[in-house]
């Protein structure tokens, strides 16, 4: 949108989430002009699946709440649509390491 979202509109919005479940994101224009997951400081994100989460916490002998977060509302979140209790994994370039990766839960 260009402008913000009419209290109507998001009326509107808050009923197709509730009553018939479908999640709808509402973007500004101004958002959208870049690709943000395309910038050079900008990590590679990867959300993993269940399965793969439940394979992490375990391996690690983990609990979700022990993982770093990341909010719902970060734009890389909002970009990949993650949901709370959704886990991503974060690849860094590093100089001495190589690559690190880092796993961050949304909340």
């Amino acid at each position: 949108v260009k402008y913000d979202v009419t209290p109507f509109a998001k009326q509107a919005i808050a009923l197709c989430q509730t009553q018939r479940k479908i999640i709808l994101e509402v973007w500004r224009e101004s958002d959208l002009l870049v690709d943000i997951t395309e910038h050079e400081l900008v990590p590679t994100h990867e959300v993993l699946d269940d399965h793969a989460k439940r394979e992490l916490l375990k391996r690690y002998r983990l609990k979700p709440g022990q993982l770093p977060r990341i909010q719902h509302k970060d734009p890389v979140a909002r970009y990949y649509g993650m949901e709370k209790g959704q886990v991503v994994k974060i690849t860094r370039n590093s100089e001495t390491a190589g690559r690190y990766i880092t796993y961050r839960i949304c909340v």
